[in-house]
C-alpha cells in the first residue's frame, strides 16, 4: 500500500492544493495527516474540508487542540494565540466538533500516528533529535510511526531494538530511503503549510508498506497569494513574512 503523508497544514490552502496536485501521480491508496490542520493561516475551512474529503487518517495537533479549547494557549507565542482565536471564530460548530473528535494517537495496521511524540502525547513534545526520538520509539509498537510538529523533515531508524546507540538520523529537505529490514523507523515529513527548515517549498511524504521505501518530497506553491490572504484577514504579518523564508 502506498501511503501519502501530509505534515502540518496550518490553514495554508495554496500549499495543500499544490501538494495534492503533485501527489496525483504517486498512486496513493491511503492518506495520513499528522495534525495541525489549522492555525496560523487564513483558510481553515477549506483545509479541514480537503482533509475530510481525502478520507485521511488524522491525529490531533496542538493548534487543533487549542482551537477547540482542549489546550490552554499560555505557552503559544502571541502571534499563534491571535491566529488560534481568529481560527476559532471562523470555524462553524460542525467543523469544530470534527476537530474535537480527533485522537492524540492513532494505531493502524501499518503505522502509528501522533503529532508530537508517543512519549506523553498530550504534552505535545517535539522530536527534534535522537534523544527525543528514542523516547518516542520506546513506546512505538509498529515498524513505522509518523510525526509532525517540528516542521522539519527527518527520518530516524533504529537498527537494533533497545540500543539507542544504533539510532541513525537523516535530516534532509528532500530524500528517499529504504527502511527494509529496520525494526523501527520514525518519519517526520515536515510541513505542508509552514516549513521551518529554510526551504519554503511545501513538504509531503510517501511511504510504501510493501517495499518499505520512505520519501519526503518538496513542491513549489503560490506563497504570495497565501501571504496576501493572511494580511487581508488581519492576522499578524509575521505569519505571512516567514513563509517566504521557510522559517
Amino acid at each position: 500500500m502506498r501511503i501519502g503523508i501530509l505534515g502540518d497544514i496550518h490553514s495554508n490552502l495554496e500549499a495543500l492544493d499544490a501538494v495534492l496536485a503533485a501527489a496525483a501521480d504517486e498512486g496513493i491508496e491511503h492518506w495520513v495527516q499528522v495534525g495541525d490542520i489549522v492555525g496560523y493561516g487564513a483558510d481553515p475551512v477549506p483545509c479541514v474540508d480537503r482533509v475530510r474529503e481525502l478520507g485521511c487518517t488524522v491525529c490531533m495537533g496542538n493548534h487543533d487542540a487549542a482551537v477547540v479549547g482542549y489546550l490552554a494557549t499560555d505557552y503559544f507565542n502571541h502571534y499563534a494565540r491571535d491566529a488560534i482565536e481568529w481560527t476559532r471564530n471562523h470555524l462553524d460548530d460542525e467543523r469544530l466538533d470534527w476537530l474535537r473528535g480527533l485522537e492524540l494517537v492513532v494505531e493502524h495496521e501499518h503505522y502509528q500516528l501522533v503529532h508530537g511524540s508517543l512519549f506523553l502525547p498530550d504534552r505535545f513534545g517535539y522530536v527534534l533529535g535522537p534523544a527525543e526520538a528514542v523516547s518516542s520509539m520506546e513506546r512505538q509498537t509498529k515498524a513505522m510511526a509518523f510525526v509532525g510538529h517540528s516542521h522539519v523533515p527527518a527520518l530516524y531508524v533504529q537498527r537494533s531494538l533497545g540500543d539507542p546507540e544504533k539510532l541513525q538520523v537523516l535530516f534532509e529537505s528532500e530524500f528517499q530511503a529504504s527502511v527494509a529490514g529496520i525494526p523501527k523507523s520514525l518519519l517526520n515529513v515536515g510541513s505542508v503549510g509552514q516549513p521551518r527548515d529554510e526551504d519554503p517549498r511545501a513538504a509531503y511524504g510517501v511511504y510504501d508498506t510493501d517495499t518499505r521505501i520512505a520519501a519526503v518530497r518538496r513542491v513549489e506553491y503560490d506563497i504570495a497569494t497565501t501571504q496576501r490572504k493572511i494580511r487581508a484577514a488581519g492576522l499578524p504579518s509575521v505569519l505571512a513574512d516567514r513563509l517566504q523564508l521557510g522559517v
